[in-house]
């Protein structure tokens, strides 16, 4: 196999027409380049340079050879700079996982970030429920997700991944137009006889649900369940029941009053997840995008915050 660090003294020898100029402007001494371009010619069996007390002169085959390797250097110096931009995260592929309000919300405010100071680099999306994302990520088939917890749901994230918090969400109760505690301060013990739409049961805003609820002695009736925010909000918007939404689950809609349980202290936080060992490189750009991504949406989005801590 060529050697591509003789071949680049190769061709510096023909450029320069010497050994000694070659080896000063490769910063070689001239016994260094004389033994590059003995073991080249050793490497390809011929004779690359005639040589006389004065002069040295390339060979048909040294000339060939240094023709050659001007395009085989340069897509080796193009391979070496994609390899280094591989290593700072700009080129690549990113394969990055997201729960759907934070790809609603969050991810059309980061990825174009992420994609306009990195261009070259490929991003693949996955979406599903944490349950479904963080073994995908701990099987190396994702790079980074973005996932959520509730505070009454204890969970613990496998060992070996690495948190980075963006933000903490307000839970707002939803109620249909013309409801009897549209507009009057709401307690959770006002809400005992209420009908609920819920997320799926196993869920965790089922779960938080639950335990919401067991604060003030009593347990949810839940009629209909859904993991959708707009479905929920239609039924809401029905009359068939009352929710709990975190900030980024819903939208001003029309028909549905917002109102805040002035005794439930019970947030939605949200975290990107990745590997600590062996990370893509990638990984630390597309954290950047989203941090900034959460505070644009703590500006826009009423009870949703930036994590401070």
């Amino acid at each position: 196999m060529l050697n591509p660090v003789h071949l680049r003294t190769l061709a510096m020898v023909v450029l320069t027409g010497s050994f000694a100029d070659a080896a000063r402007r490769l910063g070689y001494t001239a016994s260094a380049v004389s033994q590059q371009i003995a073991a080249l010619e050793s490497s390809v069996r011929m004779p690359l340079f005639d040589r006389d007390p004065h002069s040295v002169r390339p060979t048909q085959a040294g000339e060939f050879l240094a023709e050659r390797s001007h395009e085989a250097l340069a897509a080796l110096s193009a391979l070496e700079d994609d390899v280094r931009a591989m290593a700072d995260g700009t080129i690549g592929r990113l394969r990055l996982g997201s729960f759907p309000t934070a790809s609603e919300h969050l991810l059309p405010r980061a990825l174009p970030v992420l994609i306009s100071e990195n261009s070259r680099l490929e991003i693949h999306l996955d979406e599903g429920e944490p349950d479904e994302l963080v073994p995908l990520l701990d099987d190396q088939e994702l790079d980074l997700a973005i996932v959520y917890r509730y505070d009454l749901v204890p969970r613990s994230w496998p060992k070996g991944l690495r948190v980075t918090k963006l933000l903490v969400e307000d839970l707002f109760l939803l109620l249909p137009a013309g409801h009897r505690l549209v507009g009057q301060p709401v307690s959770l013990g006002d809400l005992r006889e209420e009908k609920w739409i819920s997320t799926r049961e196993g869920s965790s805003g089922a779960s938080s649900l639950r335990r919401i609820c067991a604060q003030a002695d009593f347990n949810p009736t839940v009629d209909y369940r859904s993991n959708d925010y707009d479905v929920i909000r239609g039924l809401v918007r029905s009359g068939l029941g009352i929710a709990l939404a975190p900030a980024l689950g819903h939208v001003v809609s029309e028909g549905v009053e917002v109102a805040q349980v002035d005794d439930l202290d019970v947030h939605r936080h949200v975290i990107a997840l990745h590997r600590a060992a062996k990370s893509n490189a990638a990984v630390s750009s597309a954290i950047r995008s989203l941090q900034a991504a959460a505070d644009l949406l703590a500006h826009e989005f009423p009870g949703v915050n930036i994590v401070t801590d």
